[in-house]
């Protein structure tokens, strides 16, 4: 840009401050250290009657905000299931934002378009998926489940004879949203955006897969027949374990329902050789969700909703108008996802599977399920320590003894801020719950994050005998 170029300023600054930000990714304190209010007062909490200049605006937001971030970059934040972002994903979504393109439209905007078309028929093709279905961005793995469960709900409604685009919900016949007891609360949540309500639960075993007896026996049910929709799990919250798929599918489709696989983050598991009969499958069903954030370590957001049968997904969500020139060559981003207006999120994905390639995605997969393996060998050898999964992708669910001293032991590590994990229940007691998804987290900084623990450890007393 020319020296007077009217982004030149605002853009050096933020490029400043991004840098620093980064700088202390690999080795500063996760935790944030500023509370909200806190922060508000730092940024200015009244509308001033004349601005500044940019830089320092963004100079000012750097400072104050900051301080309010917690470092879910770091190869040793394993909470909640947050990936990082590998640096050519975040280069090219600094240019999505530079372009500031409405990918919605193939004839429009041809540029963002072929670019997410190019990531969404490579995620198919990696995770072993029919050739002929599509996919389409959407902000993450809600949004994701609900395209899937929306189109399904459709689908089965027109098999039973009802037109769900002409009639609406009212007066048709009910659909029946199956899912396990293990379900995710994101399917849950967009199974009541798509009208389904709560999910009927089907027993799960210890850890967290469907029962396909259970599930044969609720569809079997004489007391609540009719259209159905059957989710299932590829990689439990708390235990990484994934349903049985191919026989779950066998079951379900035998009964007429549509499956839906919510795999937000086990999806990927399909792309590494050695993982991926964790998978097995799963080619078989009609719609799957996923969220690229997570395993594959694009930024926020890049959510991925992929139906099997493109003709009923664009039934359920193409849009017409007048004045939107609609694509003669093929479907439009916005014949897939909900929204008409969104940014070419599509684009960073392009970018990572660009870069890492077929063997590259299976690496990092793998580099993962490694790294969570070393931590689960690490804290089995710490006194106290109990995992109670069987580690078998990317999670590892810890406890120290009675609910007292896991929620201490969680606090001490998490406010120390060299490693983090996520405080949650599971099996009746308190655990910790380790999720290893950052692409820097290796076997090292696995060993880190046990060393952490121990610390942690030896800061709190034990129980008493």
């Amino acid at each position: 840009m020319s020296a007077d170029h009217p982004f030149d300023a605002a853009l050096g600054e933020a490029s400043q401050l991004a840098g620093r930000w980064l700088d202390g990714v690999r080795e500063g304190s996760i935790p944030a250290t500023a509370s909200i209010e806190q922060v508000k007062d730092a940024l200015g909490r009244s509308l001033p009657d004349r601005g500044e200049p940019a830089t320092a605006v963004l100079r000012r937001m750097g400072d104050a905000i900051e301080p309010g971030l917690l470092r879910m970059h770091s190869p040793r934040f394993h909470g909640w299931v947050i990936g990082g972002a590998e640096p050519v994903a975040l280069a090219a979504d600094w240019l999505v934002s530079a372009w500031d393109q409405n990918a919605t439209l193939r004839t429009v905007t041809p540029g963002v378009v072929a670019a997410e078309e190019l990531a969404g028929e490579w995620i198919v093709d990696l995770l072993g998926l029919p050739s002929t279905a599509e996919a389409g961005f959407v902000t993450g793995a809600t949004m994701a489940n609900f395209v899937g469960l929306v189109t399904g709900r459709d689908q089965v409604l027109r098999d039973a004879g009802w037109d769900v685009a002409s009639d609406g919900l009212s007066g048709g016949p009910r659909v029946r949203f199956i899912a396990g007891a293990e379900c995710h609360g994101s399917l849950e949540e967009a199974g009541r955006f798509a009208g389904l309500g709560r999910p009927q639960l089907v027993d799960a075993d210890d850890e967290g897969r469907m029962r396909v007896d259970a599930l044969r026996e609720t569809l079997a049910s004489s007391t609540d027949s009719g259209p159905a929709i059957v989710c299932l799990q590829a990689g439990n919250v708390h235990s990484g374990a994934f349903d049985p798929i191919a026989d779950a599918i066998e079951v379900a489709h035998a009964a007429g329902a549509w499956v839906h696989i919510d795999g937000a983050f086990g999806l990927w598991a399909a792309a590494s050789p050695r993982l991926r009969h964790l998978t097995a499958g799963m080619d078989a069903a009609d719609s799957w969700a996923t969220d690229a954030h997570k395993t594959l370590n694009v930024p926020y957001d890049c959510g991925i909703a992929i139906v099997a049968r493109p003709e009923a997904l664009h039934a359920s969500f193409a849009q017409q108008a007048a004045y939107l020139p609609a694509s003669v060559d093929g479907s439009d981003p916005n014949d897939r996802v909900p929204e008409l207006s969104r940014r070419a999120r599509g684009v960073p994905a392009y970018a990572v599977l660009a870069q890492l390639g077929r063997d590259g995605v299976a690496d990092l997969v793998e580099r993962l399920a490694d790294a969570a393996a070393e931590l689960r060998e690490r804290l089995s050898a710490l006194p106290g320590v109990r995992i109670l999964n069987d580690v078998v992708f990317t999670q590892v669910c810890a406890t120290f003894g009675s609910d007292e001293r896991t929620r201490a032991v969680t606090a001490a590590l998490n406010g120390a801020g060299v490693a983090f994990g996520s405080p949650s229940r599971w099996r009746g007691q308190a655990v910790l719950r380790f999720s290893v998804s950052n692409f820097q987290t290796d076997r090292a900084e696995a060993a880190r994050t046990a060393a952490a623990v121990a610390d942690a450890l030896a800061r709190v007393p034990a129980d008493a005998s």
